[in-house]
């Protein structure tokens, strides 16, 4: 790898780096005659003392064209980023130690103004795209990672400056109403009264949608589950929407998974009846809620449909801060509702967290993650016998790619022990994440299994083009794969060949028609 120290002007000084194959190279400054020692072409920096004081960039993370794409919020995008990447499209381009910017000229006489704060990274674009990052914010961000040669060391536009001065006010704001809490600083606090009748209200309605279902369930026993496959759609629609005029949202979905066991293959009454029976449990534990210590009475209501608000969390949760790998995102659609999961796990605390969020319409959300790349962050995590989904406390600050061999179990026995233990604490767990260090794709007789290396395998629950994909990556070698586990199957999300910290494979989004 080459390095080369420039001036830019008589005060400043900066440092481009460009690919290459010769190892680490350093040089002196002109200005400060500060030595620089380049040694990773994922990331630019400069030096942090100068005659004027004045530090251009200190290491902001340049992500790869693979993990940029892995970004984009459908192909389309993607692609339509992938033709504006010539710098003539781009009449400014600049950066510094927080941020890049560009200018994208448009079909319009005003060129779209393009910035990248890249501690995160999070995007601000002025084209009118509804879909987050935008071809714009992509295209500049992938002109970083191959081009860096085009942008310049200079001081922030002031539409860049004054969307980071909005973050970061936005934050202190937010910082500051925390810590009031925490303090005990309440301007307003609502009337405890009329908060605990809301509270009775809501908790009466949903036990009478529970008790409602728990009769809907008993009549299903006493006529048989053989006559459920000629039931219309109708059928269950109606039951779950019942539910959810009782904001008992989360028995609606039960009810919603026993219309996809019907019918499904082989054995679908056994896991139609295991999955009824866990129904019945969260009604029955829903009934007896006042008498349950409140690790599991969080668990309960949440598992019901009525989660603890975001505030209750930031304030009641465990913080654990860490530096956090994004081992692998699962997307779902349900009439045109977006559900996003990301899946991480702490380098030092080796502990797993779900941050869960959703967006309508299009996969746009305010912090896009990559996967295979660690941050360092504070999480506060929902209160339950089991934590597992968790919420973000500040920004999170990206750091060096760590290794996906790292975090995974090396055998089914060790992962699915550590599966029994997490359901022993929460029955009402509906996925759990799930890392193989040594598995091996196969395909035997129409279905796809992972094998480890005692030779136990599990049936995977993946499209056939992710699979044969997947498949062919694998070689028949042993690789590293990251997924969720339902109880059944496992929906691999991620994939690391052996022996290197880059994700190799990630699973296809696709939209439901």
């Amino acid at each position: 790898m080459r390095g080369t120290c420039v001036s830019w002007r008589s005060e400043v000084c900066a440092t481009r780096l460009f690919r290459g194959t010769l190892p680490n190279a350093s040089r002196a400054c002109k200005n400060c005659f500060a030595i620089e020692w380049v040694t990773n072409s994922s990331h630019i920096s400069a030096h942090r003392h100068c005659q004027s004081g004045r530090v251009i960039l200190q290491s902001a993370r340049v992500l790869t064209t693979e993990q940029i794409l892995a970004l984009s919020p459908d192909d389309s995008s993607a692609k339509a980023a992938k033709g504006l990447l010539a710098p003539a499209k781009w009449p400014t381009l600049g950066y510094d130690e927080t941020a890049i910017w560009g200018e994208c000229q448009g079909s319009g006489s005003k060129p779209y103004q393009v910035s990248i704060d890249v501690s995160g990274p999070t995007f601000k674009c002025t084209c009118p795209s509804r879909k987050f990052p935008c071809k714009h914010g992509l295209a500049l961000y992938l002109l970083l990672a191959q081009k860096q040669s085009a942008f310049t060391a200079t001081a922030q536009p002031a539409w860049t400056s004054e969307w980071l001065s909005g973050r970061k006010d936005r934050a202190e704001k937010k910082a500051e109403k925390e810590a009031a809490k925490e303090a005990g600083i309440v301007a307003a606090p609502p009337d405890p009264v009329a908060a605990a009748k809301r509270e009775a209200k809501r908790l009466d309605r949903m036990l009478t949608g529970a008790k409602d279902l728990e009769r809907w369930l008993a009549d299903l026993i006493k006529h048989g589950i053989g006559e459920l496959p000629t039931k219309p759609s109708s059928f269950w629609r109606d039951a779950a929407a019942r539910l959810v005029d009782a904001q008992a949202s989360g028995l609606a979905n039960g009810v919603k998974q026993m219309e996809s066991l019907v019918n499904s293959g082989a054995g679908w009454p056994e896991r139609l009846i295991a999955h009824m029976g866990r129904v019945q449990l969260l009604i029955d534990a829903m009934s007896r809620l006042e008498e349950l210590p409140e690790p599991l009475r969080a668990e309960v209501r949440a598992a019901g449909g009525w989660p603890m608000e975001r505030e209750e969390v930031l304030a009641e949760g465990e913080r654990v801060t860490d530096v956090w790998m994004v081992c692998g995102q699962s997307f779902e659609e349900n009439e045109r509702l977006w559900e996003r999961r990301v899946w991480l796990k702490g380098t030092k605390t080796v502990r797993h967290a779900l941050l869960l969020d959703f967006s309508h319409g299009q996969r746009r959300y305010e912090q896009g993650f990559v996967n295979g790349t660690s941050f360092e962050a504070t999480l506060a995590y929902f209160p339950a016998n089991h934590l597992l989904r968790a919420l973000l406390v500040d920004a999170p600050r990206m750091t060096q790619t760590t290794a996906g061999q790292a975090f995974a179990a090396t055998s089914w026995d060790a992962a699915l022990d550590e599966i029994s233990d997490a359901c022993a604490r929460n029955p009402w767990l509906q996925r759990l994440p799930l890392g193989l260090a040594e598995a091996i794709p196969v395909y035997h007789e129409g279905q796809w299994t992972a094998r480890d290396p005692a030779g136990r395998e599990a049936r995977m629950s993946i499209s056939a083009d992710d699979a044969w994909e997947l498949a062919a990556l694998s070689g028949g070698r042993a690789m590293t794969i990251f997924g969720e586990w339902n109880g059944e199957q496992w929906r691999p999300l991620t994939a690391w060949t052996k022996d290197s910290s880059q994700v190799a494979w990630t699973e296809t989004v696709v939209t439901a028609s």
